[in-house]
């Protein structure tokens, strides 16, 4: 699904015009995006969880120079889902 998609299934269920439920899912965007990149979690009860995740620097083999590089530590997005996101996706 596309944030376009998106935008169209909730005006149509709200009855909202599309232009202010696509500013709105861009500004809700934006928010978690800020947040997190500030270290903060977002939390979104019934949903999930949006937060950085720490990778630690690791050893990686280039197989074209056949040389051992090191791949740098990073803070990367991570997505944890609540149980009843987990248990819906999992009822199939």
């Amino acid at each position: 699904m596309t944030k376009e998609e998106i935008v169209k299934e909730v005006a149509g269920a709200t009855g909202v015009d599309r232009k202010e439920v696509a500013a709105i899912v861009e500004s809700f965007m934006e928010s978690v995006r800020k947040s997190v990149s500030a270290g903060e979690p977002v939390f979104l009860r019934g949903f999930g969880t949006f937060s950085l995740k720490h990778r630690a620097a690791k050893p990686a083999r280039n197989i074209t120079a056949q040389k051992t590089i090191l791949i740098p530590e990073k803070e990367v997005p991570h997505f944890k889902p609540c149980e009843r996101f987990k248990s819906d996706v999992n009822k199939g």
